[in-house]
């Protein structure tokens, strides 16, 4: 039945994925996925590889760096929310990297905690204060209610302390208070000890901003972000484009590019089309075809490195008939894992996977794959009739337009609708999707979550009961066992003990059945090679100017 159904799902295309051994009566091996471009072999899955013949497009470049010229990039959804707190989701991150700047930063090679607008720290012995002392040479970019002013230890207390209070994704909820000592220090006291709190600093949520822009326009202050990074805003268009440029009193010194367009363009084939007429420099979150037309193409380059990233379909664990735990077993038994992936990563871009948290984790642990219900459509059905659902039920499932979501509902809905379960799908742009998941009102959604390797920011932010409200535990997921451990998790400081303790959480999480998770993508991009310095990190964020790069364009 699961190769017909199969073949109905791709319409006879040709599949490649790396296939996971998940399931307890699952038997395919799992293999690694190959970070090249051309596809890995099928091992095991119904059709054949696509082979994907990458093309390197190369040019001319001038011995030293030109400066000046203009990038543009593609986002795949519009911006909503570019206010540091309220921003849920990559879109509003690429830009809000660009202009504003954290205390801390990740290298870009995501291994180590350097400076940023803090120079140095220490931490108290108790593990409960950390002490920061912060540059006297940045200043804000000019706003509507200051002139670009000296940024100082204020400032950056202040943003902790709204980080703490307002983020929209509880990104700083470590935090009791942030208090300036001076100008050019700043005490940060914790709730308890956290191993993450270093690491937190450095998300885009948590960047800093000046307090009259934000009290000055209130909630309009995402319209007008201003901060002290290397480029200022100085237009943003809903769902159509942000502009950005220059800041000339950088203090890392002058960025290389006068001027930096993030252009919203939601369709994917109009957005690879654009890389390849050179509407658009950068095409980021490539999926399905798009892939092998920017990887054969011999005047741009397709970029993919793993990413630290998820794709999944999550149940509403409180409302409906998916708080039902025996419904929630069936949903997941009604489908094969490695097929879903297979229709949903045609060109390799990902592998197989069935746990809540990527395989570059360091708490991953593969024992836990055999506790992931197997498939089995006929066990799916009884289990629903033993659940008093043997007449069948709708699930309205919310996603938005990225291919692999599209995919992946479309697949679901064939195999649910093998044991009665109608799956109505809503495609709905980023802001709507983002407040109907967060506030629980959603049967199920699709999306990804990709941060760091730590697994704080997949478990705490997904399955914490005190996540609930938020996108990344919209389904309203809580276990006092997994709150346990996950708590206990933060106040040590050895990665092997708080791994162990991790792994117990991801077991309890996979017995509970909250979801899908089908999924490890790649992080694929297409670039025009005049762009050069650029590094893709692992974690799909796009910086153009560290104490490590500054990316700089060829120009005619």
């Amino acid at each position: 039945m699961k190769k017909r159904l199969l073949a109905l799902l791709l319409a006879g295309a040709m599949v490649a994925t790396a296939l996971s051994g998940c399931g307890g009566k699952s038997s395919s091996d799992s293999s690694d996925t190959s970070s090249s471009t051309e596809a890995s072999e099928d091992t095991g899955s119904s059709g054949e590889a696509i082979k994907i013949e990458n093309k390197e497009a190369t040019i001319d470049v001038p011995d030293e760096v030109t400066k000046g010229g203009e990038l543009s990039i593609a986002l795949t959804s519009s911006p909503m929310n570019l206010d540091p707190v309220k921003y849920t989701g990559t879109y509003e991150a690429q830009i809000i990297y660009q202009v504003c700047d954290t205390v801390v930063n990740y290298d870009k090679d995501l291994e180590e905690i350097i400076p940023g607008l803090a120079t140095e720290w220490t931490v108290s012995d108790d593990g409960m204060q950390y002490t920061f002392t912060i540059r006297d040479d940045v200043y804000f970019q000019p706003g509507e209610y200051q002139d670009g002013r000296l940024m100082t230890a204020e400032d950056v207390a202040y943003s902790m302390n709204r980080s703490a209070a307002e983020s929209a994704m509880n990104r700083l909820d470590m935090l009791d208070h942030a208090e300036a000592t001076d100008d050019t220090h700043v005490v940060a006291t914790l709730k308890a000890p956290s191993a993450v709190f270093l690491t937190s600093l450095t998300n885009a949520g948590n960047a800093v901003v000046p307090k009259e822009e934000v009290e000055g326009w209130g909630d309009e202050f995402g319209n007008h972000l201003v901060g002290t990074g290397p480029y200022a805003m100085e237009s943003f268009e809903l769902d159509q484009q942000t502009t950005l440029v220059k800041n000339d009193k950088y203090f890392l010194g002058e960025p290389n590019l006068d001027k930096v367009i993030f252009k919203v363009i939601t369709d994917p084939n109009q957005e690879v089309n654009a890389l390849r007429t050179g509407d658009v420099d950068i095409a980021t979150q490539l999926t399905g075809e798009t892939v092998q037309l920017v990887a054969e193409d011999e005047n741009v380059n397709l970029l993919q490195k793993p990413g630290i990233q998820i794709a999944y379909a999550y149940f509403n664990m409180q409302d409906g008939p998916t708080a039902d735990p025996a419904v929630r077993e069936a949903l997941i038994k009604a489908v094969d894992y490695n097929e879903l992936a297979a229709g949903v990563f045609q060109y390799g871009e990902g592998e197989a996977a069935c746990l809540p948290l990527p395989k570059t984790s360091w708490g991953y642990d593969e024992s836990v794959e055999a506790d992931v219900p197997s498939y089995d459509p006929e066990g799916a059905k009884q289990l629903l009739a033993d659940a008093g659902y043997g007449d069948g039920f709708e699930l309205d499932m919310y996603i938005t337009n990225e291919t692999f979501r599209q995919k992946a509902a479309t697949i679901l809905q064939s195999y649910w609708s093998q044991i009665g379960v109608t799956l109505n799908i809503n495609t709905v742009e980023w802001g709507t999707f983002s407040e109907t998941c967060s506030t629980g009102k959603a049967d199920v959604f699709a999306m990804a979550w990709s941060w760091y390797p730590d697994p704080y920011f997949f478990f705490d932010k997904m399955f914490a009961s005190s996540a609930i409200g938020t996108l990344g535990n919209g389904q309203g997921y809580s276990n006092e066992e997994v709150d346990k451990l996950l708590a206990d998790a933060l106040v040590i400081t050895d990665q092997d003990e708080r791994a162990d303790l991790y792994k117990q959480a991801l077991k309890l999480i996979t017995d509970d059945n909250p979801g899908i998770f089908y999924g490890n993508p790649l992080e694929s991009l297409g670039i025009n090679p005049r762009v050069q310095d650029f590094n893709q990190r692992s974690d799909g964020t796009i910086k153009l100017f560290t104490e490590e790069e500054n990316v700089w364009v060829v120009q005619e």
